[in-house]
C-alpha cells in the first residue's frame, strides 16, 4: 500500500504563521498536521505502508523534505518527494508523483485531519472518504446508487443530492488506472475552474463502469485558516485526551500555575502565574508569565506576558506583552 500526499503550497489563508512553515507542518496538539494525517491513515488502513510519496513546492526546503522522509521511514516506508512548482490543480499535482502511480494506493490532501474506524472495502475499485454535514449545499457531495455505489460527484449543488462531503482523501485498489485517466485528461487539456482536477479522472473510471464506494470518517477537521486550525487544534486534543494519551511534558515548570485539561504542553515550557486551558497547545520552550489563556495554539520558543487570550494563533520565537485577546501573529512578531 501506498499513500500518496499532495501538500500544494504554503497556505494562504493561514498567514501569517505559513510564511515560514509550510501549512501541514504547523503542529495540532504537538505534532506537524500532515504527520498525524499520515499515521491516522495508516491506522485505518491496517496494513504495511510500502511508500509514502509528498508532492510539495520546491520552495519548502530539504530541512522539510528531511523531515518528510523522516515521516514515511516512521512507519516502515520509504519516502519520496515530487516537485508542484505550478498551482496547475488536484489532478496535476497527483500526476507530478506519476512514478509513484501504482499498486494499491490512498491519496490524502494535507489541510485535513480525520478520526475514523470503519473496515475498508478492498474489493471495489475506489473507496471515497466523506462526512455527512449539515449544509452539503456548500461542499461537493457523493450520488449514490440503490447498491450504496457512488454514481456521481456534484459539486456545490443547488438542490440536495446527498449529505456526504468528500473530504479528499481516496483509495484506489490500482492507482494506475487513475494515472492513466488523468494523462488523458492533461493530453485533452480538461480544465475546471483553470486547473486539472482529480474529479475528471474519477468520472472516467465511473463512466467505464468503476466500482467506487464511500468509506465514511467519524470526524473530519479542517485545518484552512486560522479560527478552524485553533479549533480543530482543541478537538484534536479532546480526542487523545479520551484515548488516555499524557499530553504534558513531565519537566514544565509550573509556579502558582493550573492546567485545565485538555492540553498539550511540550518539554521545556515555564507557567507563572497563569492558567493554562482547556483546549491549549504550548511548544516547546514556551514561557507565559500573567497569562490566561483557552482554546488556543502557540508554537514553540515563545514569550507571552500579562495577556487574557482566547481563540489566539502565536508563532514560533514570537514575544507579546498585551491585554489583545483573539489574536494571530507569526513566526519571530514581537508586540509589546
Amino acid at each position: 500500500m501506498k499513500i500518496i500526499v499532495p501538500m500544494a503550497g504554503r497556505g494562504s489563508r493561514l498567514r501569517p504563521h505559513t510564511l515560514t512553515i509550510p501549512k501541514p507542518l504547523i503542529p495540532i496538539a504537538g505534532k506537524p498536521i500532515v504527520h498525524r494525517l499520515v499515521e491516522d491513515i495508516a491506522s485505518v488502513l491496517n496494513q504495511e505502508i510500502e511508500e509514502v510519496a509528498f508532492i510539495i513546492h520546491e520552495s519548502f526546503g530539504k530541512k522539510v523534505e528531511e523531515e518528510l522522509v523522516a515521516i514515511a521511514n516512521k512507519l516502515g516506508a520509504k519516502g519520496t518527494i515530487y516537485y508542484q512548482n505550478e498551482a496547475l490543480g488536484t489532478g496535476h499535482a497527483i500526476m507530478c508523483a506519476k512514478e509513484s502511480l501504482s499498486g494499491p494506493a490512498v491519496i490524502a490532501y494535507a489541510d485535513t485531519l480525520i478520526r475514523a474506524n470503519f473496515d475498508l472495502d478492498t474489493t471495489a475499485d475506489s473507496v471515497i472518504w466523506v462526512k455527512q454535514v449539515d449544509q452539503p449545499e456548500a461542499f461537493g457531495v457523493i450520488n449514490l446508487n440503490e447498491n450504496n455505489e457512488i454514481v456521481e460527484l456534484v459539486e456545490k449543488p443547488k438542490e440536495f443530492v446527498s449529505d456526504l462531503a468528500v473530504i479528499g482523501i481516496y483509495f484506489f485498489k490500482e492507482i494506475s488506472v487513475l494515472r492513466d485517466e488523468l494523462q488523458s485528461v492533461l493530453d485533452n487539456n480538461i480544465i475546471h475552474g483553470g486547473e486539472y482536477q482529480i474529479n475528471d479522472g474519477i468520472k472516467q473510471m465511473m463512466a467505464k463502469g468503476m466500482k467506487f464506494v464511500p468509506g465514511e470518517v467519524d470526524e473530519w477537521m479542517d485545518c484552512g485558516n486560522k479560527d478552524v486550525t485553533v479549533e480543530t487544534n482543541g478537538r484534536m486534543l479532546g480526542f487523545l485526551h479520551q484515548d488516555g494519551e499524557n499530553l504534558i511534558s513531565d519537566d514544565v515548570k509550573i509556579e502558582n500555575s493550573t492546567i485545565i485539561p485538555p492540553c498539550f504542553i511540550a518539554e521545556d515550557v515555564v507557567l507563572i502565574n497563569s492558567t493554562v486551558g482547556p483546549n491549549v497547545s504550548l511548544g516547546k520552550g514556551t514561557h507565559l508569565i500573567n497569562v490566561k489563556i483557552q482554546n488556543s495554539l502557540v508554537q514553540t520558543h515563545a514569550h507571552v506576558r500579562n495577556a487574557k487570550l482566547n481563540n489566539a494563533m502565536i508563532g514560533n520565537h514570537a514575544s507579546f506583552n498585551g491585554d489583545f485577546t483573539s489574536i494571530s501573529i507569526g513566526d519571530y512578531s514581537v508586540l509589546e
